[in-house]
């Protein structure tokens, strides 16, 4: 009796066995999908022991109430997805497709929470190196790490930040900072040779000097093209004004060319005196010695005058 009690008792115990030897283990993120690798014909579609699906004659038939608009069965594939992922997914899933014991194939799948972005903050630098944080919001099921180029440098699980110092002969290699867990990672990758020059000694970072560093060449730049249209103005009026000036000093001025005929001049002396003429036609005569100009056309008459007796040379 007890000989077949230690049978039945080592019989369960290798069934036990063959029902949760696992074949792979599936992560997934919450409100995500997953779809189990094994395929299934004909057979049952199991969750922690309690069938929640049955597949017969190319149909599927769900028999749990929560897996009703989330889980799918392709009858050319085989292969099962749950869509809509929630945390209380996680857990044993089985395909057996009723061939006995050693045909059944289990998966476990583990649901998780999004992981967060991380950031990156510069807190110091000096004249030998720069130091900065990697940092997340949440630390649930979460690693950070730091890379350089592909190498893993620094590590750690469930902290909310992850130091990094960066050395003035390294600062060309490539840094990222990953924040991860199994079902997912996110990665932010660090320009260290910009955020180190933008820092002063000893300073934490300024995410503005950058953009500070733009704009001063950019104002400087339209300073300097003001004061030139500014000069430029300033010319062109005085240039002007002095032009309207000159314009404005001789424009009451006419000249002519003045012809004296020769044989007019030899009668002079046959003329009536000025002051009986005058008198007679009631005219008064002025007088004025005619000079010739600088501005004056160029003379033209072979005969050259006397600017001070006012007759022409012979």
């Amino acid at each position: 009796m007890e000989l077949q009690m230690t049978i039945i008792f080592i019989f369960f115990l290798i069934v036990s066995s063959a029902d949760v030897k696992l074949k792979s283990h599936q992560s997934g993120i919450k409100g995500g999908s997953i779809t189990f690798p094994d395929p299934l014909e004909n057979g049952i579609f199991i969750f922690q022991g309690t069938n929640i699906a049955e597949v017969k004659d190319k149909k599927i038939d769900i028999l749990e109430e929560t897996y009703k608009d989330r889980l799918s069965w392709n009858n050319k594939t085989g292969l099962f997805t749950i869509r809509g992922l929630k945390r209380n997914d996680s857990g044993v899933y089985s395909i057996d497709p009723k061939k006995g014991f050693s045909s059944k194939r289990s998966h476990k799948l583990s649901v998780y929470e999004s992981v967060a972005a991380p950031a990156v903050e510069a807190v110091n630098v000096s004249a030998e190196s720069c130091s900065f944080l990697c940092l997340v919001k949440k630390t649930e099921e979460t690693t950070l790490l730091w890379y350089k180029d592909e190498e893993i440098i620094n590590q750690s699980s469930s902290a909310l930040s992850l130091p990094l110092t960066v050395h003035r002969h390294d600062v060309t290699s490539s840094y990222r900072c990953v924040a991860a867990n199994p079902a997912e990672n996110k990665t932010l990758h660090v320009d260290v040779r910009n955020i180190c020059v933008g820092l002063n000694s000893g300073s934490k970072s300024d995410p503005n000097t950058g953009r500070y560093m733009i704009i001063i060449p950019i104002v400087l730049a339209v300073i300097v093209v003001l004061v030139a249209l500014f000069i430029r103005w300033f010319v062109l009026k005085h240039k002007k004004s002095t032009i309207q000036t000159q314009v404005n000093r001789y424009s009451d001025v006419v000249y002519s060319y003045v012809h004296i005929n020769a044989d007019r001049c030899s009668q002079r002396r046959n003329l009536p005196d000025s002051s009986e003429l005058d008198e007679h036609l009631g005219l008064r005569s002025v007088y004025y010695k005619l000079v010739q100009h600088p501005l004056s056309p160029p003379e033209t008459d072979d005969h050259v005058y006397d600017q001070t007796t006012n007759f022409p040379h012979a």
